[in-house]
Formats: structure tokens, C-alpha cells, sequence
């Protein structure tokens, strides 16, 4: 048993066969294209704002998506060493854009944990705390010391990246190492609105056990507006590995997550459904604009 999941053992013969079919991550990418309704995302954050609560884009993307994989579970497996695992929790990682002491742009990664009571004013509160407490110029963060440690001596990164792939590989990983892994998620999360950027298809890295990664483009005109209309949308690039779930499962995963995202006052009580009156964060004090 691996500290990150459990091997899913009641499949068909064919969910079995795909990852001998196809053993490696990049032979089982599938790329989609998405839009969001721009406008409807846009007068949702400014109420929200208005009533003293701050959400962003991202957080209400996060927020539709684990709300929808909450319904569709095997959206969270992943793959290692040609055996489907699920995983015993759920969290998503994404880039973080900073200034150097020189000025310089520099990024670094972060990764939040997320829990069946969240919702998308507890998801984006936590994730401005790890925004905030990680936008000092010094790579202070767990994942950036141990990439620092690695690199430390130059023989080092070789013989330490091949211990932990291998480690992985025979489920022996220490859940330390695995929580402070960008790498080891179940969803990754590049938001190229922020810097002004069309969206790209990115692949899902063959180290760890990403499953699905999303990129958010900068918002465009609506391909079908009518001359004069001003609709927009935010084109979404997506990857996933098709190892970990049938294309009918993958189809009712995103036309659930589609739905929440048409509908994000959905996603201001418990993410899992409960009925829980004060599942609703306090307010929290709007900072820096974060697409």
C-alpha cells in the first residue's frame, strides 16, 4: 500500500490493460478545449467582493472542479508502476509568479490540500495564505529547499531524482516527500490569464502522479457573439491521462464541473453536499487582485 493510495483492484479487463498498453503518461494524454462563461465569472467576484468575501478565478475553478470530482471520484486516481491507484486525498498544485531582490521574474510552486467540508471562500482564503506567505523573494518555501538541498552538490540531483522515481515507482515513497512534491497531485493548475497569455495544452509530467492539468488563458471574445455583443470567455486548456477513467466517466466529470462553473453560488456551501449552515468562511479582507 502506498502512502498516497490505495490499488483499485475491481476493474474491467480493459481499465487493466492500459497501462501496459500504454505504461507512460505522455502515451495516454488526451487534450480538450473548454470556455467559461467570462462574463458570469465576473459579476459573481465582484458581488462577492461587495458583500466583503474574495474570490478569484482560480479559486472558483479549483472549487467547481473538487466539487465535481467529489461526484466522480475516479477522477482522482492515478497511475504507478502499470497499477491504478486511488488517491486518499485530494489537492492541486499550481505557479506562483514573483519578483526576484533584483527585480527579476522568477516562479516557484505550491501546493494546497483540500477537504470534503471546503468551499470556495475557504479555498480561496488558503490559497492567498500560501500566496502571501510565499511571494518573499527567497525560495523559502518546503518544495524549494528541497529542490536547493538536491542541487546542492553537482553530483547529487542525478542520484536524488533516481531514488525518489524509484522509491515511487515500488509505492515505498515517504508521505513527506510525497505532500511536498508539486508533482504528486490531482490537479495541476497554470493561470496564463495573469500574465497575459493564450492558453496551451501542458502536459501531464511522467514524475509523480499528476492526472489532470488545466491552463487558463486570458479571456477572448465569444467565437459566436453577434456584432455589438460584448460576451466573453476564458478559454481552458486541458490534459489528462485517459488510464484513470472511461470516457463516459470523464464526459459526467466535466459536465458536472461545467455545471458549477455556470453556477458558482452552488459552490459557497460544503464542496461534498452536506448540509452545514456555517459551512461559509468569515469574511476575508480583500488584498492584491489575483486572477
Amino acid at each position: 500500500m502506498r502512502a498516497d493510495g490505495t490499488r483499485v483492484r475491481d476493474l474491467t479487463p480493459i481499465m487493466q490493460a492500459l497501462p501496459y498498453i500504454m505504461p507512460r503518461r505522455y502515451d495516454a494524454q488526451n487534450w480538450a478545449s473548454d470556455m467559461l462563461d467570462e462574463d458570469i465569472l465576473k459579476v459573481y467576484i465582484r458581488r462577492k467582493r461587495r458583500e466583503g468575501r474574495r474570490v478569484t478565478h482560480m479559486s472558483v475553478l479549483v472549487a467547481a472542479y473538487y466539487k465535481a470530482a467529489l461526484e466522480n471520484p475516479k477522477i482522482n486516481y492515478f497511475i504507478m508502476n502499470r497499477r491504478i491507484y486511488k488517491r486518499n486525498h485530494f489537492c492541486f498544485s499550481f505557479v506562483l509568479l514573483k519578483k526576484r531582490a533584483d527585480g527579476t521574474p522568477d516562479e516557484t510552486t505550491l501546493k494546497v490540500f483540500l477537504k470534503p467540508e471546503d468551499t470556495v471562500f475557504t479555498i480561496s482564503s488558503r490559497v492567498q495564505e500560501m500566496i502571501d506567505r510565499n511571494s518573499e523573494a527567497a525560495h523559502n518555501n518546503s518544495t524549494d529547499k528541497f529542490a536547493n538541498l538536491a542541487f546542492a552538490v553537482s553530483a547529487f540531483p542525478r542520484f536524488i531524482f533516481w531514488l525518489v522515481y524509484h522509491l515511487d515507482l515500488h509505492g515505498l515513497l515517504p508521505r513527506r516527500i510525497i505532500d511536498l512534491s508539486p508533482f504528486h497531485t490531482s490537479l495541476f493548475v497554470t493561470n496564463l490569464a495573469s500574465i497575459n497569455t493564450n492558453c496551451i495544452y501542458h502536459h501531464c509530467y511522467e514524475f509523480g502522479t499528476t492526472g489532470v492539468f488545466i491552463c487558463m488563458g486570458k479571456p477572448v471574445r465569444k467565437p459566436d457573439a453577434l456584432p455589438g455583443e460584448k460576451g466573453r470567455v476564458m478559454p481552458l486548456g486541458v490534459v489528462m491521462d485517459e488510464r484513470i477513467a472511461t470516457g463516459i466517466e470523464y464526459s459526467r466529470f466535466f459536465a458536472a464541473f461545467s455545471r458549477n462553473m455556470r453556477n458558482p453560488e452552488t459552490l459557497e456551501t460544503r464542496l461534498d453536499g452536506l448540509d452545514a449552515a456555517a459551512a461559509g468562511a468569515p469574511p476575508v479582507e480583500i488584498g492584491e487582485a489575483v486572477l
